[in-house]
């Protein structure tokens, strides 16, 4: 079996912890050659752990673009770099699976997908929290018809105080925003992929600056209120073509009792969802809602190990969920087939997140073109 030779630019916590880790997993499908960091000593860390034995390090992403035995690259870079590196990637005849956001601006986005249209290149984008169990589960209830027609959805991506006070996440010149870019992202896609629904006709949003001057109880220690340059809150309203609605609510810091992140309220004609975060731990709790026996009911399915040894719900790490994406990319690279996570589908994603941003400064919603 040919393996594909895999280059990878951005060694932060995202490239190491789940790009290289997922990779690792799967040693027969691919082998990591290229290690590209602006931090050499980082780039030479990764590949002691993950390199094959012809791989090397680089401070230049164009030297490993220029290595023609290197048919994949993973960018997991600072966000406003995403669209210029994934497009030059593609443009020299790999394929790219490009971390989350795809990029700052719709524009940006479009343009990526163009140019994986133009080149004939596999374009992803690293939403791997489909691949969770309770994701997985959530939408075969879906793919049964358990909902029905979904036409009404919020997207969740909230922290009561959870800032990220490491790399760049606060710093909106690399980043091109905070917790909406950053986590709202998974949200909206999430929600998307549940309702199949990519046809949006607007967008409002508002975009709050109220908590960056108090980093008292963050969860990840006090960060430096000079330095906080993106919102700490954001909120949009979507609306689709066929008269479906989408709420959205983004925060790192926002006074409510419970955070509620990477989870969605699915509303459908036939029944309801809804994933909460459980009171330990990250896992997720999903609860479905419909009528039986003329009676209003509630239902969830079993957690923990169903017999002795079994996974738990604990199978969601970067290393599990990594795992997961890693083997579905290389799969649709080796059998010719769409990637999980469509460009076109997470270019839509960037639409709305650039669309709230928007209509946020402007005060008036994004209304956007027909097809």
């Amino acid at each position: 079996m040919t393996k594909h030779r895999i280059g990878i630019i951005g060694l932060g916590f995202i490239g190491t912890q789940k790009h290289l880790v997922g990779l690792s997993q799967h040693a027969d499908k691919a082998e990591i050659v290229g290690f590209c960091d602006l931090d050499l000593d980082r780039a030479k860390a990764a590949q002691a752990t993950h390199g094959s034995p012809d791989s090397y390090v680089t401070d230049d992403y164009r030297e490993l673009l220029a290595d023609d035995s290197i048919d994949v690259v993973h960018v997991c870079t600072w966000n406003v770099s995403h669209c210029e590196l994934t497009c030059a990637a593609l443009e020299a005849g790999k394929h790219v699976l490009v971390e989350k956001p795809m990029a700052v601006t719709g524009a940006e986005a479009r343009l990526m997908v163009e140019t994986a249209k133009r080149t004939g290149k596999k374009l992803s984008v690293g939403f791997q929290y489909r691949f969770r169990t309770e994701s997985q589960f959530l939408r075969r209830c879906v793919d049964e018809g358990r909902l029905g027609e979904i036409y009404a959805a919020k997207a969740h991506a909230v922290r009561r105080k959870g800032v990220p006070i490491w790399g760049v996440f606060t710093d909106k010149s690399k980043q091109g925003g905070g917790p909406l870019i950053d986590l709202g992202g998974h949200a909206i896609d999430l929600a998307l992929w549940y309702m199949d629904n990519y046809e949006v006709e607007s967008v409002t949003g508002v975009v709050n600056h109220k908590l960056g001057d108090k980093p008292e109880g963050n969860m990840a220690g006090p960060w430096d209120p000079a330095t906080y340059t993106v919102e700490d809150s954001a909120f949009g309203f979507v609306r689709f073509t066929n008269g479906a609605s989408l709420f959205v609510e983004a925060a790192w810091a926002l006074n409510v009792q419970d955070s509620r992140e990477g989870c969605v309220t699915l509303m459908g004609t036939e029944g309801g969802a809804d994933t909460v975060q459980a009171k330990q731990g990250a896992d997720l709790v999903v609860t479905l809602n419909n009528v039986q026996g003329g009676q209003l009911v509630k239902t969830a399915p079993e957690t923990g190990a169903a017999y002795f040894g079994a996974p738990g719900d604990a199978m969601n790490g970067f290393a599990y969920m990594g795992g997961l994406e890693a083997e579905s990319w290389l799969d649709a690279i080796t059998n010719d087939t769409d990637p999980y996570v469509t460009a076109e589908q997470a270019c839509v994603v960037t639409e709305i997140l650039d669309a709230i941003y928007t209509s946020a400064q402007t005060g008036q919603p994004v209304v956007f073109a027909k097809a």
